[in-house]
């Protein structure tokens, strides 16, 4: 019997462990998840900030307990896998409910941790009304500060899709909402004369844009927390969102001696496996050869997570799969009244 090890319980590792279960019914499957959830929506996380989704259980694709009901995989969520031993086949877990720590063999290992939202070193950023959004603890951290009466004001850094759609749903919790971003544009994978539509659109919804002006610092006064711009200006605000990208959740990769690319994503072949032969990797994690460029790339979508899922699992039982290509990675965004999209 195979022992079929999967970090991470997202798009990518959900779907690669409900895949391995029906091409080998005997093997043991064990997903280890750091949070409290998953297989949840992280696209629907800024509708729910907003009260689109209004149900917060709609978030979630299946439970851990559901899952383990159907497919009978052991689900360990709130378990961090903190090393791997290539050499025995085992990684070192721990469980953060009681802090205890053991190791698991595996005969694969399938690495799908995604990515981390980028906080970089800028004063003041540790406050603990600036908040990032990754993950079902996220939101509701940031739904419990905007349900406090006091909460009227946010500033959104980052103008991507994430940052915009954070700022459109924060809008419509009534909240004055400000936008802060470094570059010329919002949405720099348009162009500049598309780009202008939306941060049009942004303004007439009330948003206010601040363009090429990045954040100098962060500081508390008086209970206050202030955004000083690198142009001088000050934002007084209740919380901040931060939005500015992010990159692989890789360290335990790294540690491993595993390959990784420039960006410190997992460097895969065809068939999703690492440089090490009993490792496999998916979803936000990985670079890849773009289809167009021929030069890796790493696309943090959920849909190129659960292909790349599939047939990462087909190639774990079989020995291979129809060849992974790529991904264009094209993106969509709704802002308000407006839809914005890129083919690549």
């Amino acid at each position: 019997m195979k022992t079929y090890i999967i970090v991470g319980g997202v798009a990518g590792g959900a779907g690669t462990a409900a895949r391995l279960r029906r091409l080998d019914e005997q093997a043991r499957i064990i997903i280890f998840e750091r949070g409290e959830h998953i297989s949840y929506a992280n696209c629907g996380l800024p509708y729910y900030a907003g009260g689109t989704i209004t149900e917060r259980s709609r978030l979630f694709v299946v439970t851990a307990e559901r899952f383990h009901e159907v497919f009978g995989v052991e689900v360990k969520t709130r378990h961090e896998v903190l090393s791997i031993n290539r050499d025995a086949q085992y990684v070192r877990v721990k469980d953060l409910s009681n802090g205890g720590e053991f190791d698991q063999y595996y005969d694969t290992l399938v690495l799908s941790p995604g990515a981390s939202p980028l906080r970089p070193r800028i004063p003041g950023i540790d406050d603990p009304d600036i908040y990032t959004l990754r993950s079902v603890e996220d939101v509701d951290a940031i739904v419990r500060k905007m349900e406090n009466r006091q909460t009227s004001r946010a500033v959104v850094v980052g103008g991507g899709f994430i940052g915009l759609e954070m700022a459109e749903n924060l809008k419509e919790r009534q909240l004055k909402v400000t936008l802060v971003e470094a570059l010329e544009q919002v949405m720099n994978v348009i162009d500049y004369d598309m780009a202008t539509l939306v941060q049009q659109q942004l303004r007439d919804k009330g948003i206010d844009l601040y363009l090429k002006d990045g954040v100098k610092s962060f500081e508390r006064q008086k209970g206050m927390l202030l955004v000083t711009l690198s142009s001088g200006t000050v934002i007084e605000t209740d919380l901040v969102i931060l939005s500015i990208g992010v990159r692989p959740d890789t360290k335990i990769a790294h540690d491993a001696g595993l390959k990784l690319g420039k960006n410190g994503a997992i460097t895969v072949d065809e068939l999703f496996t690492t440089s090490d032969p009993h490792i496999k990797a998916v979803g936000d994690a990985i670079e890849y050869p773009s289809p167009f460029t021929k030069t890796p790339i790493t696309v943090p979508l959920a849909g190129p997570a659960n292909k790349q899922a599939r047939l990462c699992a087909d190639a774990i039982v079989t020995g291979t799969c129809r060849p992974y290509r790529g991904t264009i990675a094209t993106s969509i965004a709704k802002i308000f009244d407006l839809t914005a999209a890129s083919p690549a």
